[in-house]
């Protein structure tokens, strides 16, 4: 049977929704510095210093559960970007919602599209698939410093990838919650390229001695299709280029990578995009964990990753061929 193409009027809908959320990605932060910088200036001055205020005030919020609400994660506009591509949530095993669970998403691609979809929306299916585990994306903490900007990322339902705000959701937050860390990073962005399975996390153990301190249980997450969203330039090792983008990844804590969309140049490819949602890995709660022991849970994590690729990979449109390269 041929498949249905979507209407013009609903593929335009799909075209605004996903140019939104790239207009925010790569613009909302320097508009809102510049829009407060602005008013700095102008007979409205009294209100940038009373949001400044009142953000010093504010600041260690995000780290103490943020502010999510309800209406932004489920904005039909998130319904209307999934579609574009689409976006699809699989689940392979059941999570309870009587657990914590510390989620390795994998790849980043360039700007972590199926991740946000998945889980820094309602729109996707999480809560259906897992009723009672909530889904609590970890993101640039960078972002919550940015005046407005931060409000907006909070109400989201997003929460910077510290420790700090790691273990309010896995100590003060009740059970249930599934805090998903893209493990590589912006480093693994610049492997972004499509038919490229490149991952970062031989040397990233961080979430692991987390996962032990805490008893939360690890899954693995694969987003097959993530890194065919876009085109990047791909620069070679010891070029001046490549040094650029990694001392500007280590000052600003982001990579910036020179891509190109289908349309538009920032409009990514219409590719699906399928999250695989692994089995739960049990880790016991050891709050003053050894080497060894963040390294064993470590090295069963990559493998069940590695096996979780290999068991979906012909399903999600890829070649038997296809192999995960773990750095």
């Amino acid at each position: 049977m041929e498949e249905k193409k979507p209407s013009s009027s609903k593929e335009f809908i799909e075209c605004i929704s996903v140019l939104q959320f790239i207009a925010t990605f790569l613009f909302l932060g320097p508009i809102c510095v510049a829009l407060m910088v602005y008013l700095m200036f102008t007979s409205l001055w009294i209100l940038p210093v009373l949001y400044l205020s009142w953000q010093v005030l504010d600041w260690n919020t995000p780290e103490r559960g943020g502010r999510r609400t309800f209406f932004v994660r489920n904005w039909q506009v998130w319904k209307h970007m999934a579609d574009y591509f689409p976006f699809k949530l699989v689940k392979t095993a059941e999570l309870s919602p009587s657990k914590n669970y510390i989620v390795g998403c994998h790849p980043h691609g360039i700007m972590s599209l199926g991740a946000f979809a998945c889980f820094g929306t309602d729109r996707c299916g999480f809560p259906e698939a897992f009723p009672g585990v909530r889904s609590c994306l970890a993101v640039l903490g960078g972002l919550f410093k940015v005046p407005l900007y931060r409000e907006y990322v909070m109400s989201a339902g997003l929460y910077p990838v510290s420790k700090a705000s790691i273990e309010h959701l896995l100590t003060k937050s009740g059970q249930g919650n599934a805090v998903v860390i893209i493990i590589g990073g912006a480093e693994e962005s610049l492997f972004s390229s499509p038919g490229v399975n490149t991952v970062v996390m031989k040397n990233r153990k961080g979430f692991v001695k987390l996962a032990l301190e805490y008893g939360a249980d690890l899954v693995p997450v694969y987003s097959f299709g993530e890194n065919d969203l876009f085109r990047q330039v791909v620069l070679p090792d010891g070029t001046v280029g490549r040094r650029l983008q990694a001392l500007f990844k280590k000052v600003v804590g982001f990579a910036p990578c020179l891509f190109k969309g289908e349309r538009f140049l920032f409009m990514p490819y219409r590719t699906p995009v399928t999250a695989v949602v692994g089995s739960p890995i049990s880790v016991p709660k050891v709050p003053s964990p050894s080497q060894e022991q963040v390294d064993h849970y470590h090295q069963q994590y990559m493998e069940a990753l590695t096996k979780l690729f290999h068991q979906h990979k012909k399903s999600c449109g890829l070649a038997e061929s296809h192999q995960i390269c773990i750095t």
